[in-house]
């Protein structure tokens, strides 16, 4: 599949989030991190932001739950409008449910993991998802260092997805930027999540043409 880049809100100003979603009208999807400062040690936005930026932007929303209890506010999301709706792997106590009740209300049901979290012991739950996230960094907070530890692991995970048909996008998120974009791409991802490589810059679609220019290559 063709190279999809997701330009994090949580490097965006908060206070001028319609304007930061106008300034990359070639992004594939605005990811929005939920944290809420209980399986993360940070606390970002929530449910009623998120429907007011749906009312803002036609760019869809691709929603990142690093929360407690997935399982509770996962399905209101979708239900909102939300195009993707990811939840990590190591906070949901009923995946199955959760992951079918996300794309029953319409949207696409996303697994994230881990950087120390295994990816094999999930393979079961492919077939219950639309893509599988991987995290580059440890979550909670933007800015910080690519981890290249990941990068076997999402060799391993693209294994995995083509041995199940190969209809699972692999989207990494964590210290994507200009400078190891490209590995990531090598390695097997095809969805990238880039924070402050985009809203850090002056030009923010020119980052975001840049970027998939580089993933592409």
């Amino acid at each position: 599949m063709a190279v999809q880049i997701s330009p994090s809100i949580l490097s965006a100003d908060f206070a001028r989030l319609a304007d930061e979603a106008a300034a990359v009208p070639n992004a594939d999807w605005l990811h929005v991190d939920v944290m809420d400062n209980h399986f993360v040690p940070n606390l970002t936005l929530g449910l009623p932001i998120v429907e007011s930026l749906l009312k803002a932007t036609s760019t869809p929303l691709d929603c990142h739950l690093m929360i407690e209890d997935p399982d509770r506010w996962a399905p209101q999301y979708a239900e909102a409008g939300a195009g993707s709706v990811t939840i990590h792997a190591e906070a949901a106590k009923a995946p199955v449910r959760t992951l079918r009740q996300i794309r029953k209300l319409g949207a696409r049901s996303g697994l994230a993991l881990n950087p120390a979290t295994a990816v094999e012991p999930y393979e079961g739950l492919f077939g219950e998802i639309d893509m599988l996230l991987l995290m580059t960094v440890e979550p909670g907070f933007g800015g910080q260092k690519f981890l290249d530890m990941v990068l076997p692991k999402i060799r391993r995970a693209r294994e995995l997805i083509q041995r199940h048909g190969g209809q699972i996008w692999l989207q990494v998120d964590g210290g994507v930027a200009a400078d190891t974009i490209e590995r990531c791409a090598d390695a097997g991802a095809d969805v990238f999540v880039a924070g402050s490589a985009v809203f850090g810059a002056d030009d923010r679609a020119a980052a975001v043409d840049a970027l998939r220019a580089a993933a592409t290559r």
